[in-house]
């Protein structure tokens, strides 16, 4: 394995971090949405905060682990710059298996994030 190997990942993990941070300014900006308004007490709000709740630690734990692996393919660029062929493998293969570890806990939050869409789609289904 040479330099090149690990350093194919760098603009994806990147990219991949920057839509994590598009996700968390969003869920911000609804949960400031719902603390201003008037209807915060609704039912239909009141099912979603859970989901908020959760939704919240899931992208939390979706960075870290995404600038874990940012930092381990870093790791292993320069152990395989200063010839570290080994150390340069296992860092590369722990940086893809913290990848792979952010991309389930993504998927987890965008299923989530659908069950909220669902709770507002019934909620319009009701007669007034």
């Amino acid at each position: 394995m040479d330099l090149t190997t690990p350093a194919l990942l760098f603009p994806a993990i990147s990219l991949l971090l920057l839509a994590y941070t598009n996700r968390f300014l969003s869920l911000a900006q609804v949960i400031r949405q719902l603390h201003a308004s008037e209807v915060r007490n609704a039912p239909v709000v009141r099912r979603q905060i859970p989901g908020l709740k959760r939704r919240i630690a899931l992208i939390q734990y979706m960075q870290g682990f995404g600038v874990l692996s940012f930092l381990l393919c870093a790791l292993s660029m320069f152990a395989l710059f200063i010839h570290g062929e080994m150390p340069g493998k296992v860092l590369f293969g722990i940086s893809l298996l913290s990848l792979a570890v952010s991309l389930v806990l993504s998927l987890v939050e965008v299923l989530i994030s659908t069950n909220a869409l669902a709770v507002v789609v019934e909620d319009l289904e009701q007669p007034d």
